[in-house]
Formats: C-alpha cells, sequence, structure tokens
C-alpha cells in the first residue's frame, strides 16, 4: 500500500475514534460545550483530511489532465473541482 493511502487510512482511523468517543459521551450525558469541542476537533481533522486528499488530486489527476492534449479532460478536471467547492459552500 502506498504512503498517501495509509496516510489518509491512519486519519480516517483516527476520526472515527473521536467519533467514537462522541458517542460514549453523550450517552454519558456529558456537558454541551464538552462535546461542541469534540465535534469542532473532529471538523478540523476532517478539513486536513480533505487537504490532504485534495493535494494529491492535484498532484496526479489534475496535472495528468492539465498537461494533456484533450481540452475536455481539462475542462472536465476543472469543472469537477468547482462543483466539489461550490457544493460545499451551500451546505
Amino acid at each position: 500500500m502506498d504512503a498517501h493511502k495509509q496516510t489518509v487510512l491512519t486519519r480516517l482511523k483516527t476520526i472515527e475514534g473521536h467519533i467514537r468517543g462522541v458517542q460514549r459521551m453523550v450517552e454519558a450525558d456529558t456537558y454541551c460545550i464538552d462535546l461542541l469541542k469534540q465535534t469542532k476537533a473532529i471538523q478540523q481533522a476532517l478539513h486536513r483530511l480533505d487537504a490532504l486528499i485534495l493535494e494529491e488530486h492535484l498532484n496526479s489527476c489534475v496535472t495528468t489532465a492539465i498537461r494533456s492534449e484533450d481540452a475536455v479532460e481539462r475542462e472536465r478536471v476543472v469543472s469537477e473541482l468547482l462543483q466539489v467547492f461550490q457544493t460545499s459552500e451551500k451546505l
């Protein structure tokens, strides 16, 4: 398994562990502010994961498409990225 994939999987397992911890906190009737602190930490971890995935995508798929002679492929990858970020802004 390549290093990037292993890094992504490790981060996902860490995030999963944090989510399970928050579930236990809810079951234990933990103070709301403490829950919010933990969910904020999970969101930050997801943002870091997104950045890692995006960096790999830009360095591989997007770079290959941009260097390609195929104008349709170049437009497709740019459009794909724009869709992801426009969708996330609406959420």
